[in-house]
Protein backbone atom coordinates (compact mmCIF):
# COMPACT_ATOMS: atom_id res chain seq x y z
CA UNK A 1 0.00 0.00 0.00
CA UNK A 2 0.77 3.54 -0.30
CA UNK A 3 1.14 6.42 2.40
CA UNK A 4 1.90 9.99 2.04
CA UNK A 5 4.02 11.79 4.60
CA UNK A 6 4.05 15.56 5.11
CA UNK A 7 7.18 17.35 6.58
CA UNK A 8 8.06 20.99 7.50
CA UNK A 9 10.86 22.19 5.51
CA UNK A 10 13.59 24.76 7.33
CA UNK A 11 15.43 26.25 4.11
CA UNK A 12 17.95 29.23 4.50
CA UNK A 13 17.68 32.68 2.93
CA UNK A 14 19.18 31.42 -0.18
CA UNK A 15 17.46 27.90 -0.43
CA UNK A 16 13.81 29.77 -0.34
CA UNK A 17 14.83 31.96 -3.26
CA UNK A 18 15.72 29.25 -5.21
CA UNK A 19 12.51 27.23 -4.54
CA UNK A 20 10.06 29.76 -5.78
CA UNK A 21 12.47 30.37 -8.82
CA UNK A 22 12.15 26.88 -8.81
CA UNK A 23 8.26 27.13 -8.87
CA UNK A 24 8.27 30.44 -11.25
CA UNK A 25 9.97 28.73 -13.77
CA UNK A 26 7.86 25.39 -13.65
CA UNK A 27 4.89 27.92 -13.65
CA UNK A 28 6.55 29.58 -17.09
CA UNK A 29 7.18 25.94 -18.38
CA UNK A 30 3.29 24.95 -17.77
CA UNK A 31 1.54 27.89 -19.18
CA UNK A 32 4.17 27.86 -22.11
CA UNK A 33 2.87 24.21 -22.88
CA UNK A 34 -0.99 25.71 -22.35
CA UNK A 35 -0.47 28.07 -24.88
CA UNK A 36 1.18 25.72 -27.60
CA UNK A 37 -1.90 23.50 -27.61
CA UNK A 38 -4.10 26.37 -27.55
CA UNK A 39 -2.76 28.04 -30.46
CA UNK A 40 -2.02 24.77 -31.96
CA UNK A 41 -5.97 23.68 -31.54
CA UNK A 42 -7.00 26.96 -32.78
CA UNK A 43 -4.92 26.99 -35.91
CA UNK A 44 -6.72 26.31 -38.76
CA UNK A 45 -5.58 22.75 -38.96
CA UNK A 46 -7.22 22.02 -35.63
CA UNK A 47 -3.75 20.34 -34.52
CA UNK A 48 -3.50 18.80 -30.85
CA UNK A 49 -0.36 18.25 -29.10
CA UNK A 50 0.08 16.05 -26.95
CA UNK A 51 2.23 15.18 -24.05
CA UNK A 52 4.85 13.10 -26.07
CA UNK A 53 5.46 15.74 -28.36
CA UNK A 54 6.28 18.40 -25.55
CA UNK A 55 8.22 16.09 -23.81
CA UNK A 56 10.12 15.66 -26.49
CA UNK A 57 10.90 19.46 -27.01
CA UNK A 58 11.96 19.49 -23.20
CA UNK A 59 15.56 18.63 -24.16
CA UNK A 60 15.64 21.78 -26.23
CA UNK A 61 14.60 24.20 -24.19
CA UNK A 62 16.65 23.31 -21.71
CA UNK A 63 19.49 24.20 -23.75
CA UNK A 64 18.32 27.38 -24.99
CA UNK A 65 17.35 28.73 -21.04
CA UNK A 66 20.15 27.07 -19.50
CA UNK A 67 19.99 29.65 -16.36
CA UNK A 68 16.60 28.79 -15.67
CA UNK A 69 14.81 25.71 -17.59
CA UNK A 70 18.33 24.18 -17.07
CA UNK A 71 18.57 24.59 -13.53
CA UNK A 72 16.18 21.88 -12.29
CA UNK A 73 15.37 18.31 -12.58
CA UNK A 74 14.44 16.81 -16.06
CA UNK A 75 11.84 14.27 -14.59
CA UNK A 76 10.27 17.38 -12.53
CA UNK A 77 10.05 19.04 -15.72
CA UNK A 78 8.06 16.16 -17.32
CA UNK A 79 5.82 15.59 -14.40
CA UNK A 80 4.72 19.33 -14.50
CA UNK A 81 3.61 18.27 -18.23
CA UNK A 82 2.04 15.44 -17.26
CA UNK A 83 -0.17 17.68 -15.08
CA UNK A 84 -0.96 19.43 -17.75
CA UNK A 85 -1.84 16.28 -19.66
CA UNK A 86 -3.83 15.41 -16.91
CA UNK A 87 -6.05 18.74 -16.55
CA UNK A 88 -7.03 18.30 -20.52
CA UNK A 89 -7.35 14.48 -20.47
CA UNK A 90 -10.11 15.66 -17.61
CA UNK A 91 -11.39 18.46 -19.95
CA UNK A 92 -12.25 16.38 -22.47
CA UNK A 93 -13.87 13.77 -19.84
CA UNK A 94 -16.73 16.47 -18.36
CA UNK A 95 -17.09 17.09 -22.11
CA UNK A 96 -17.92 13.69 -22.91
CA UNK A 97 -20.13 12.98 -20.06
CA UNK A 98 -22.05 16.55 -20.40
CA UNK A 99 -20.77 18.22 -17.27
CA UNK A 100 -19.25 21.64 -17.12
CA UNK A 101 -16.03 21.07 -18.90
CA UNK A 102 -13.43 24.30 -17.22
CA UNK A 103 -10.95 24.71 -20.09
CA UNK A 104 -7.64 24.40 -18.39
CA UNK A 105 -6.46 27.67 -17.09
CA UNK A 106 -3.04 29.56 -17.15
CA UNK A 107 -1.34 29.64 -13.93
CA UNK A 108 -0.36 32.33 -11.97
CA UNK A 109 3.02 33.26 -10.01
CA UNK A 110 1.21 32.72 -6.88
CA UNK A 111 -1.20 29.49 -8.17
CA UNK A 112 1.44 27.15 -8.39
CA UNK A 113 2.46 26.08 -5.96
CA UNK A 114 3.87 22.63 -6.30
CA UNK A 115 6.98 20.92 -8.04
CA UNK A 116 6.77 16.79 -8.22
CA UNK A 117 9.84 14.46 -8.76
CA UNK A 118 8.54 11.17 -9.99
CA UNK A 119 11.14 9.27 -8.10
CA UNK A 120 13.70 9.29 -5.20
CA UNK A 121 17.06 9.41 -6.36
CA UNK A 122 15.81 11.47 -9.77
CA UNK A 123 16.61 15.57 -9.29
CA UNK A 124 15.92 15.07 -5.15
CA UNK A 125 16.72 12.48 -2.54
CA UNK A 126 15.17 11.90 0.47
CA UNK A 127 17.41 11.41 3.72
CA UNK A 128 20.26 12.92 1.71
CA UNK A 129 22.61 13.23 5.30
CA UNK A 130 22.37 10.05 6.93
CA UNK A 131 24.82 10.16 9.22
CA UNK A 132 23.80 13.55 10.36
CA UNK A 133 21.18 13.75 13.03
CA UNK A 134 18.77 16.92 11.60
CA UNK A 135 17.27 15.17 8.12
CA UNK A 136 17.37 16.73 4.83
CA UNK A 137 16.02 16.56 1.70
CA UNK A 138 18.10 17.43 -1.32
CA UNK A 139 16.91 19.21 -4.49
CA UNK A 140 18.21 19.80 -7.73
CA UNK A 141 19.07 23.84 -8.02
CA UNK A 142 18.43 24.12 -4.55
CA UNK A 143 20.49 21.74 -2.26
CA UNK A 144 20.44 19.99 0.94
CA UNK A 145 17.36 21.53 2.84
CA UNK A 146 16.73 20.98 6.60
CA UNK A 147 13.43 18.88 7.29
CA UNK A 148 11.45 18.85 10.79
CA UNK A 149 11.01 15.25 10.49
CA UNK A 150 8.35 14.68 12.99
CA UNK A 151 7.86 11.20 12.60
CA UNK A 152 9.61 8.05 10.99
CA UNK A 153 9.24 6.91 7.41
CA UNK A 154 7.99 3.71 6.73
CA UNK A 155 8.80 1.81 3.54
CA UNK A 156 10.78 2.78 0.60
CA UNK A 157 10.56 6.39 -0.43
CA UNK A 158 8.88 6.25 -4.07
CA UNK A 159 8.13 9.96 -5.01
CA UNK A 160 9.00 13.19 -3.43
CA UNK A 161 7.08 16.91 -3.96
CA UNK A 162 7.94 20.41 -2.40
CA UNK A 163 4.65 22.33 -1.74
CA UNK A 164 4.39 26.13 -0.71
CA UNK A 165 1.70 27.08 1.79
CA UNK A 166 2.20 30.96 2.50
CA UNK A 167 5.02 31.17 3.44
CA UNK A 168 6.13 28.09 4.66
CA UNK A 169 7.32 24.97 2.33
CA UNK A 170 6.84 21.67 2.84
CA UNK A 171 8.21 18.41 1.49
CA UNK A 172 5.61 15.59 0.54
CA UNK A 173 6.79 12.01 0.07
CA UNK A 174 4.77 8.83 -0.86
CA UNK A 175 6.32 5.60 0.59
CA UNK A 176 5.12 1.98 -0.46
CA UNK A 177 4.72 -0.36 3.23
CA UNK A 178 3.25 -3.82 3.30
CA UNK A 179 -0.18 -4.07 4.41
CA UNK A 180 -0.02 -3.63 8.43
CA UNK A 181 -1.27 -6.23 10.74
CA UNK A 182 -5.64 -5.60 11.36
CA UNK A 183 -6.98 -4.45 14.60
CA UNK A 184 -8.52 -7.42 16.16
CA UNK A 185 -12.14 -7.19 16.03
CA UNK A 186 -14.49 -5.54 18.52
CA UNK A 187 -17.57 -7.66 17.19
CA UNK A 188 -19.34 -4.03 16.99
CA UNK A 189 -21.03 -2.64 14.20
CA UNK A 190 -22.07 1.37 13.78
CA UNK A 191 -23.84 3.42 11.72
CA UNK A 192 -23.14 7.08 11.18
CA UNK A 193 -25.93 9.96 10.48
CA UNK A 194 -23.78 13.16 9.43
CA UNK A 195 -24.99 16.74 10.13
CA UNK A 196 -25.06 20.19 10.84
CA UNK A 197 -25.99 20.29 14.53
CA UNK A 198 -24.10 17.31 15.08
CA UNK A 199 -21.25 16.69 13.32
CA UNK A 200 -22.07 12.94 13.36
CA UNK A 201 -24.36 10.38 15.64
CA UNK A 202 -23.90 6.97 15.89
CA UNK A 203 -26.75 4.29 15.54
CA UNK A 204 -26.05 3.92 19.63
CA UNK A 205 -27.25 7.45 20.03
CA UNK A 206 -23.88 9.10 20.81
CA UNK A 207 -23.92 12.53 19.23
CA UNK A 208 -20.06 14.08 18.55
CA UNK A 209 -19.98 17.81 18.39
CA UNK A 210 -19.56 20.53 15.28
CA UNK A 211 -16.59 22.05 16.13
CA UNK A 212 -17.53 24.89 13.35
CA UNK A 213 -13.87 25.94 13.12
CA UNK A 214 -14.93 28.27 9.94
CA UNK A 215 -17.77 30.20 11.29
CA UNK A 216 -15.26 30.05 15.08
CA UNK A 217 -12.78 32.23 12.71
CA UNK A 218 -15.43 34.17 10.57
CA UNK A 219 -14.98 37.22 12.62
CA UNK A 220 -11.09 37.26 12.42
CA UNK A 221 -10.84 35.98 8.78
CA UNK A 222 -13.77 39.02 7.98
CA UNK A 223 -11.31 41.65 9.77
CA UNK A 224 -8.38 40.16 7.18
CA UNK A 225 -9.84 40.28 4.48
CA UNK A 226 -11.15 43.95 5.25
CA UNK A 227 -7.77 45.14 5.60
CA UNK A 228 -6.44 43.07 2.48
CA UNK A 229 -9.07 44.66 0.47
CA UNK A 230 -7.88 48.38 0.96
CA UNK A 231 -4.96 47.67 -0.96
CA UNK A 232 -5.17 47.87 -5.26
CA UNK A 233 -4.99 44.57 -6.79
CA UNK A 234 -1.15 44.95 -8.51
CA UNK A 235 1.69 42.17 -8.89
CA UNK A 236 3.26 39.96 -6.52
CA UNK A 237 6.31 41.81 -7.28
CA UNK A 238 4.95 44.97 -6.91
CA UNK A 239 2.86 44.62 -3.32
CA UNK A 240 4.19 46.80 -0.35
CA UNK A 241 5.47 45.44 2.90
CA UNK A 242 2.50 46.22 4.58
CA UNK A 243 0.64 44.58 1.35
CA UNK A 244 2.11 41.38 1.61
CA UNK A 245 1.95 40.78 5.36
CA UNK A 246 -2.01 41.33 4.66
CA UNK A 247 -1.60 38.69 2.40
CA UNK A 248 -0.02 36.34 4.67
CA UNK A 249 -2.09 36.92 7.88
CA UNK A 250 -5.47 35.76 5.58
CA UNK A 251 -3.35 32.61 3.89
CA UNK A 252 -2.19 31.93 7.31
CA UNK A 253 -5.92 32.17 9.18
CA UNK A 254 -7.41 29.88 5.68
CA UNK A 255 -4.46 27.51 7.06
CA UNK A 256 -5.42 27.31 10.80
CA UNK A 257 -8.80 26.67 10.06
CA UNK A 258 -8.14 23.81 7.65
CA UNK A 259 -5.71 21.86 9.43
CA UNK A 260 -8.08 22.03 12.73
CA UNK A 261 -10.76 20.65 10.41
CA UNK A 262 -8.61 18.08 9.48
CA UNK A 263 -7.44 17.24 13.10
CA UNK A 264 -11.30 16.61 14.39
CA UNK A 265 -11.54 14.49 10.89
CA UNK A 266 -8.73 12.07 11.63
CA UNK A 267 -9.49 11.96 15.83
CA UNK A 268 -13.12 11.18 15.27
CA UNK A 269 -12.26 8.54 12.37
CA UNK A 270 -9.86 7.48 14.58
CA UNK A 271 -12.50 6.65 17.54
CA UNK A 272 -14.52 4.82 14.88
CA UNK A 273 -12.32 2.54 13.15
CA UNK A 274 -10.74 1.21 17.07
CA UNK A 275 -14.33 0.82 18.69
CA UNK A 276 -16.25 -0.65 15.50
CA UNK A 277 -15.64 -3.68 12.97
CA UNK A 278 -18.36 -2.64 10.40
CA UNK A 279 -19.36 1.77 9.78
CA UNK A 280 -22.49 2.22 7.49
CA UNK A 281 -22.60 5.86 6.21
CA UNK A 282 -24.62 7.75 3.73
CA UNK A 283 -23.68 8.29 -0.10
CA UNK A 284 -23.99 11.57 0.47
CA UNK A 285 -23.87 13.41 -3.07
CA UNK A 286 -21.85 16.64 -1.20
CA UNK A 287 -21.33 18.79 -4.78
CA UNK A 288 -24.82 18.34 -5.48
CA UNK A 289 -25.87 19.31 -1.93
CA UNK A 290 -24.10 22.63 -1.40
CA UNK A 291 -25.78 24.28 -5.06
CA UNK A 292 -27.22 27.01 -6.05
CA UNK A 293 -30.74 27.01 -5.87
CA UNK A 294 -31.78 28.20 -9.97
CA UNK A 295 -33.29 30.87 -10.26
CA UNK A 296 -37.53 31.35 -10.55
CA UNK A 297 -37.99 33.81 -13.09
CA UNK A 298 -41.67 36.16 -12.45
CA UNK A 299 -44.09 35.73 -15.15
CA UNK A 300 -45.86 38.46 -14.44
CA UNK A 301 -42.74 41.29 -14.95
CA UNK A 302 -40.71 39.92 -17.58
CA UNK A 303 -37.10 39.92 -16.55
CA UNK A 304 -37.80 39.97 -13.21
CA UNK A 305 -37.33 36.77 -10.80
CA UNK A 306 -39.22 35.56 -7.77
CA UNK A 307 -37.93 34.69 -4.07
CA UNK A 308 -36.01 31.31 -4.29
CA UNK A 309 -33.91 30.56 -0.77
CA UNK A 310 -30.34 31.56 -1.98
CA UNK A 311 -29.72 33.43 1.05
CA UNK A 312 -30.93 30.72 2.97
CA UNK A 313 -29.04 28.38 1.02
CA UNK A 314 -25.94 29.93 0.70
CA UNK A 315 -25.57 29.46 5.12
CA UNK A 316 -26.39 26.04 4.73
CA UNK A 317 -23.62 26.08 1.75
CA UNK A 318 -21.17 27.13 4.19
CA UNK A 319 -22.32 25.16 6.97
CA UNK A 320 -22.07 22.18 4.82
CA UNK A 321 -18.77 23.06 3.70
CA UNK A 322 -17.34 24.25 7.09
CA UNK A 323 -18.57 20.77 8.57
CA UNK A 324 -15.92 19.03 6.14
CA UNK A 325 -17.80 16.11 5.54
CA UNK A 326 -16.04 14.71 2.08
CA UNK A 327 -12.69 15.02 3.84
CA UNK A 328 -13.66 13.11 6.57
CA UNK A 329 -15.05 10.74 4.53
CA UNK A 330 -12.39 10.04 2.50
CA UNK A 331 -9.85 9.78 6.08
CA UNK A 332 -12.80 7.19 7.47
CA UNK A 333 -12.37 5.09 4.59
CA UNK A 334 -8.22 5.47 4.61
CA UNK A 335 -7.58 4.64 8.09
CA UNK A 336 -10.19 1.80 7.93
CA UNK A 337 -8.63 0.10 5.10
CA UNK A 338 -5.12 0.14 6.90
CA UNK A 339 -7.13 -1.58 10.10
CA UNK A 340 -8.90 -4.03 7.97
CA UNK A 341 -12.65 -2.64 8.67
CA UNK A 342 -15.43 -2.46 6.90
CA UNK A 343 -17.03 1.16 5.47
CA UNK A 344 -20.16 0.82 3.87
CA UNK A 345 -22.19 3.70 1.91
CA UNK A 346 -25.87 3.29 1.70
CA UNK A 347 -28.35 5.56 -0.61
CA UNK A 348 -29.28 8.36 2.08
CA UNK A 349 -32.91 8.45 1.18
CA UNK A 350 -35.69 8.85 3.41
CA UNK A 351 -33.34 7.04 6.28
CA UNK A 352 -34.34 10.39 8.34
CA UNK A 353 -38.09 9.96 7.58
CA UNK A 354 -38.47 6.17 7.92
CA UNK A 355 -39.62 4.82 11.47
CA UNK A 356 -36.95 1.90 12.91
CA UNK A 357 -40.10 -0.08 14.73
CA UNK A 358 -42.79 -0.29 12.24
CA UNK A 359 -41.09 0.81 9.01
CA UNK A 360 -43.50 3.45 8.29
CA UNK A 361 -41.94 5.85 5.62
CA UNK A 362 -43.51 9.81 5.85
CA UNK A 363 -42.35 13.14 5.68
CA UNK A 364 -44.44 13.77 8.79
CA UNK A 365 -42.53 11.62 10.88
CA UNK A 366 -40.11 13.96 11.19
CA UNK A 367 -41.87 17.25 12.28
CA UNK A 368 -39.12 19.31 14.03
CA UNK A 369 -34.79 19.15 12.82
CA UNK A 370 -34.08 16.65 15.66
CA UNK A 371 -37.29 15.44 16.47
CA UNK A 372 -38.56 12.17 15.22
CA UNK A 373 -42.43 10.76 15.83
CA UNK A 374 -43.77 7.95 14.10
CA UNK A 375 -47.48 9.13 12.80
CA UNK A 376 -48.13 5.45 12.11
CA UNK A 377 -46.80 3.43 15.82
CA UNK A 378 -46.27 6.78 17.73
CA UNK A 379 -42.27 6.00 18.41
CA UNK A 380 -40.28 8.61 19.47
CA UNK A 381 -36.59 9.80 19.02
CA UNK A 382 -33.79 11.70 18.33
CA UNK A 383 -34.42 12.20 14.30
CA UNK A 384 -30.75 11.88 13.98
CA UNK A 385 -30.23 8.66 15.57
CA UNK A 386 -32.61 7.15 13.63
CA UNK A 387 -31.57 7.63 10.72
CA UNK A 388 -28.39 6.37 12.29
CA UNK A 389 -30.12 3.43 12.73
CA UNK A 390 -31.75 2.97 9.08
CA UNK A 391 -28.41 3.79 7.70
CA UNK A 392 -26.47 0.23 10.21
CA UNK A 393 -30.03 -1.55 9.16
CA UNK A 394 -29.39 -0.38 5.17
CA UNK A 395 -25.38 -1.28 5.60
CA UNK A 396 -25.70 -4.37 7.11
CA UNK A 397 -28.37 -5.94 4.19
CA UNK A 398 -26.52 -4.42 1.77
CA UNK A 399 -22.78 -6.24 3.17
CA UNK A 400 -25.41 -9.38 3.24
CA UNK A 401 -25.93 -9.12 -0.34
CA UNK A 402 -22.54 -9.33 -1.84
CA UNK A 403 -20.96 -12.27 -2.46
CA UNK A 404 -18.58 -13.95 -0.59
Amino acid sequence: MIRAYKFLMRPTVGQRVALGEMLRDHCSLYNGALEERRDAYRHVSKTSVRYGQQSVQLKEIRAFDPERQGRWSFSSQQATLRRLDKAFAAFFRRVKSGETPGYPRFRGVSWFDTVDFPKDGDGCRWDSTPHDPVTRVRFQGVGHVKVNQHRPVVGKVKTVSVKREGNRWYVVLTAEQSRPEPLAPTGSVVGIDLGIASFLTTSNGEHVANPRHGRRAAAKLGAAQRALARFPRVRRDKRTGNHQRAVIKVGDLYRKVRRQRLDHAHKTALGLVRDHDVIAHEDLKIRNMSKRPAPKPDPEAPGGFLPNGAAAKAGLNRSISDAGWGVFLTILQAKAESAGREVIAVDPRNTSRTCPECGHVAKENRPAQETFHCVSCGHQAHADTVGALNVLRAGLVRREAQPV
